[in-house]
């Protein structure tokens, strides 16, 4: 018997756009990022979050009014689709099987479009959605809040909830283009426009001592809703994000070494835990802050930097705690511990937490001494 050892590498190339009033009909940035086929106008289905719609009354019609001046260009096959916001449309299969069943009547193929707009969430579903038709459609994400501009809409990855864990079920799949428009960040809540900030904290302490200065002398200006300084963070929280995919050597994360997740095992079991009424942004806030403790106690970081990275947070306005960090379990066990097994397992059974060590740069820890996560727990 002989062996055929495959081997092919496949390149991704993808352009994350910085842009103003993405739909005003002078603004001919989506048409250039969408080619047709040849011949032909790319055909589109547009997926748009209602939270956005809610916050926009004006969108609907911009956006309408936009495709029918580019109709040459690009073809709506149908009127925009509204999908429920938030961390539920990640809960249920409904959303997904409704685009797949558009998809499907309008005869979507290989190089129609799935424009994506709204928060994190929703990129996510709409994502894993376009991921699944014909192996693929060509992804146009439009984050809309902080989160989706500097995180979750820029990556590589797409998701739902199901078997009682965050993000059990999803795929790797690069957008075709991704469109920040800054203009959709003044419309947020004050709990959206902040939850974002907690993902430039998260890199800046595992990466870039220099832009965690930043962010805390910028802390009352984010707070106070300083729409400078935040696109300023945006732009920079993104980069980070993007140079580490690209330059990582592991951007489908085949390995164990996940530092983008720093924070996360702990801000995964809170969400869950509190019905998603703590979100992603809020609970990282948090897991941040354990793991930074615990790192404190480990003589990573110093007391100092500990206490720069709380006043920090909670100068933009984060909370760094939250009455769930008291839940015991049947054991009388912080119940928050049950997510540091859950991340194991996501991970593929060999836990690596990323630490700070010190501020600015990283350690990969494959184990936790729980009785000092338990005081980390405690502290915070």
């Amino acid at each position: 018997m002989t062996t055929i050892h495959q081997k092919f590498t496949v390149s991704f190339k993808y352009p994350v756009h910085f842009t103003r009033h993405v739909f005003d009909l002078d603004n001919s940035l989506l048409a250039e990022t969408m080619p047709g086929r040849p011949g032909g106008a790319a055909r589109a289905l547009v997926v748009i979050d209602s939270g956005v719609v809610a916050a926009n009354p004006a969108l609907l019609e911009q956006l309408n009014r936009w495709f029918a001046s580019n109709a040459a260009a690009i073809e709506l096959v149908k009127a925009p689709m509204i999908v429920p916001g938030g961390e539920n449309v990640k809960n249920g299969w409904s959303s997904v099987r409704e685009i797949m069943t558009y998809a499907g009547l309008e005869h979507l193929d290989r190089q129609s479009y799935i424009i994506a707009i709204g928060g994190g969430a929703v990129l996510d579903m709409a994502g894993f959605a376009a991921a699944l038709v014909h192996r693929g459609l060509r992804l146009v994400r439009l984050p809309t809040t902080v989160l989706g501009q500097n995180d979750a809409g820029i990556g590589v990855k797409n998701s739902m909830n199901d078997g009682g864990a965050k993000n059990f079920v999803g795929t790797f799949a690069p957008p075709f283009a991704v469109i920040n428009d800054f203009e959709f960040l003044k419309s947020l809540p004050f709990k959206e426009w902040v939850s974002g900030v907690a993902e430039a904290f998260k890199v800046a302490i595992i990466a870039d001592r220099q832009f965690f200065t930043w962010l805390c002398e910028n802390a009352h200006h984010i707070k106070e809703r300083d729409q400078g300084v935040m696109e300023e963070l945006v732009y920079r929280t993104a980069q980070l994000h993007l140079n580490h995919i690209a330059t990582s050597g592991d951007p489908f994360e085949f390995g164990s070494a996940r530092p983008l997740d720093f924070g996360h095992w702990a801000a995964h079991r809170l969400e869950l835990i509190s019905n998603f009424s703590i979100g992603h942004g809020a609970g990282v806030a948090i897991g941040i802050a354990i793991d930074s403790a615990y790192a404190m106690l480990e003589n990573r970081i110093s007391q100092a930097e500990f206490t720069a990275i709380i006043k920090g947070l909670q100068g933009c306005g984060l909370a760094t705690s939250s009455e769930l960090l008291k839940r015991l379990n049947s054991e009388g066990e912080p119940d928050l511990l049950e997510g540091l097994e859950q991340f194991r397992e996501h991970l593929g059974g060999d836990l690596c937490v990323t630490l700070p060590n010190p501020i600015g740069r990283k350690i990969e820890v494959h184990e936790m001494n729980r009785d000092l996560l338990k005081e980390a727990i405690r502290m915070v």
